[in-house]
């Protein structure tokens, strides 16, 4: 789903795109193959769709972290070693140490360099993160998925996002 600015939003079902175009409140940008029938209308299913109205939505801290979030920012890899199994989260200062929860202090880590991290901080315990965390664009909520992104969202998402 797009904003009145193109701006990606959020995925929703293709139920709640369709309520949304019959109500009139979205236009359909990219249609599947994939057709909706019912005994008075018959439709394509919707890929991408826009907003007729501006809303607006919250950014980065005002957002709440989430573990699919932060993996997803964290492109589903260790920021310690790179492995990209056995995903936790890990706060880079520790919460017994005074961190915060927040998106700049949580960062994709694999059990073992979890573990061998322990409530140190990375420096501490030999360690070096890959890259600095931060709170997520709005692709990152979108994009949260190891699997890629559909074909038909790639015109409308940074190309960050998509690679």
């Amino acid at each position: 789903m797009l904003n009145t600015t193109y701006e990606p939003i959020n995925v929703c079902s293709a139920k709640r795109a369709v309520v949304l175009l019959l109500k009139g409140r979205a236009e359909v940008l990219e249609a599947g193959s994939q057709r909706l029938r019912s005994e008075h209308i018959a439709m394509t299913l919707p890929i991408v769709i826009r907003l007729r109205s501006y809303v607006k939505i919250p950014r980065g801290e005002a957002r709440r972290l989430s573990r699919r979030v932060v993996l997803a920012r964290d492109d589903h890899c260790c920021q310690y070693c790179g492995s990209t199994r056995h995903l936790t989260l890990d706060h880079v200062v520790p919460r017994s140490r005074g961190g915060s929860h927040s998106w700049e202090n949580v960062v994709t880590s694999c059990a073992p360099c979890n573990i061998r991290k322990g409530s140190r901080l990375p420096h501490e315990a030999g360690m070096i993160l890959h890259s600095r965390p931060r709170p997520p664009s709005p692709a990152d909520f979108l994009v949260s998925s190891p699997h890629g992104v559909p074909e038909g969202w790639a015109p409308y998402l940074a190309d960050e996002a998509v690679a």
